[in-house]
């Protein structure tokens, strides 16, 4: 039971059309000067405007001022599921967290699950009825470098549960996992249209 406000970011979990999540991801680069903030399994990410993979810096509110990407009406690429990297130790790594500031001067790269049908299991902030199904969420605060463990390498985002609404946002809540009844649920959710940048039409 999710008795315990234990978040850990997006979790692929299974496909819009009832099918299995196969454990697909696509490969992206991160900026091999090195980017700025930690990079956690579950984290939402965007493409940024150097082509480069970023953290998606806003809560997903809405799609403008509020865009989960951080920037109005541009949406994020997918959820980061991992990445392969050089340390300076001259070592190949393959993570689920990729640490700030890591450069190497070649290729960094990020396994993200950017297929806009997949269904994540992700845990509210508090409790979430049976009416919540059917309702547009967002994260409960702004993803940044800190919103992750480097010892487990998982994100700590967790669903706004109190602010669950009609209007525009990030996600559309599709099921519960838990009892509804549970101190801080696990639902499943799907990125809106508006909020994946391979369904939202606005270039970067």
């Amino acid at each position: 039971m999710a008795t315990t406000a234990a978040p850990y970011g997006l979790k692929p979990v299974r496909r819009a059309d009832g099918m299995p999540y196969a454990g697909a991801t696509n490969t992206y680069l991160i900026d091999p000067a090195g980017e700025a903030t930690n990079l956690f399994n579950g984290q939402v990410v965007i493409i940024g405007a150097d082509g480069f993979i970023a953290l998606a810096t806003g809560t997903g509110a809405d799609l403008t001022s509020n865009s989960i990407s951080g920037t109005s009406g541009v949406g994020a690429i997918g959820v980061f599921v991992g990445c392969e990297y050089t340390n300076a130790e001259g070592q190949q790594l393959f993570a689920q967290h990729y640490p700030s500031g890591t450069a190497n001067g070649g290729p960094i790269k990020a396994f993200v699950v950017d297929d806009p049908n997949v269904l994540f299991q992700v845990q509210l902030d508090g409790t979430g009825a049976q009416t919540i199904i059917g309702t547009n969420a967002f994260f409960a605060a702004a993803q940044s470098t800190s919103t992750g463990s480097t010892a487990t390498g998982n994100s700590t985002s967790a669903l706004d549960a109190s602010g669950v609404k009609t209007a525009a946002a990030a996600f559309r809540i599709v099921e519960h996992v838990s009892d509804p009844a549970d101190a801080f649920p696990d639902v499943l959710v799907k990125f809106n249209p508006g909020g994946h940048q391979m369904t939202n039409n606005v270039g970067l």
